[in-house]
């Protein structure tokens, strides 16, 4: 007991031994400068700043573009072009689906199909169609008249109508619960749309990107130019793919769910629908379900 009680003070006395650390002048051996230390705080003074060093380290690491050198790291830039290709490739599935539709309803007009379609089953054509054989189809001068007035001015109008139809379609920006409707006594000219944070937000028909940028109340907010003098509103996104001046077709992507703004309560969108200058209720329009 008496040789470890011993070596103790020995060791104790190692580490609190005082030494000076002197700076001379090599030429005139002046002292510059001279510090007053011992074992023990070189070892906690040298712990400390490897410590330190060791979490600098890291935190640089971590949080800095050098991450993308250390094997295991993904690239900050190969996300962003895997998030964007996402993007594109689920437009490009909705924009075929669109295109094929439309070819079939083309090719059901061209075959002479249309009768034994759904909507014509019920047509005004079905319910009131009429024997040739009983009716007397010699043409009066009247009617003569009348059909190269309108074969002058509308020589395809039953093409020009199906397109003008076709672009009238209106697309769900996503699908989602409806957390707050349209009221007009509250001053709430839009649908909230509940969804997960960064779902992708489409375009509900073809248009002209007139506004994309951040507003403080309101996030990132887009709004599109469509046909039939129609535009549609997007507030609260997490992030805008689209930029002002930006062509985009129904069904594309053009932002993704967020919860920006000083007025958003959680992740939604908040979706206007606006006719000719008046708020109109998309829910008439849109089915979000």
């Amino acid at each position: 007991m008496a040789k470890k009680g011993k070596k103790r003070k020995e060791l104790k006395r190692k580490l609190l031994h005082k030494y000076r650390l002197v700076i001379l002048n090599e030429n005139t051996f002046e002292e510059k400068i001279s510090f007053k230390l011992n074992r023990l705080n070189v070892f906690v003074t040298g712990t400390l700043f490897i410590i330190v060093l060791i979490g600098l380290t890291t935190l640089i690491i971590a949080f800095s573009p050098l991450r993308e050198y250390i094997p295991g790291y993904s690239s900050t830039r190969l996300k962003k072009q895997a998030t964007e290709l996402t993007y594109k490739t689920d437009s490009l599935v909705t924009v075929l689906d669109y295109t094929n539709r439309y070819l079939d309803n083309v090719r059901l007009v061209l075959k002479g199909d249309i009768e034994n379609t759904e909507v014509n089953r019920d047509s005004l054509f079905e319910r009131y169609k009429l024997d040739p054989s009983t009716v007397d189809l010699t043409p009066i001068r009247e009617d003569l008249l009348l059909r190269e007035e309108v074969e002058l001015e509308d020589k395809y109008n039953l093409f020009e109508q199906n397109v003008q139809t076709s672009e009238t379609l209106l697309f769900a920006p996503l699908k989602g619960n409806i957390s707050q409707g349209f009221n007009v006594k509250d001053k709430h000219y839009a649908v909230d749309i509940v969804a997960p944070r960064s779902t992708a937000v489409k375009s509900i028909s073809n248009g002209t990107v007139l506004f994309a940028e951040w507003t403080s109340q309101t996030g990132y907010v887009i709004i599109i130019k469509h046909q039939n003098d129609l535009t549609s509103v997007y507030k609260h996104n997490g992030a805008l793919t689209k930029s002002q001046g930006d062509f985009v077709r129904a069904g594309e992507v053009i932002a993704e769910v967020g919860n920006t703004g000083e007025l958003t309560t959680g992740p939604h969108l908040h979706f206007e629908l606006w006719q000719s200058g008046k708020a109109v209720n998309p829910l008439n329009y849109i089915d979000f379900e």
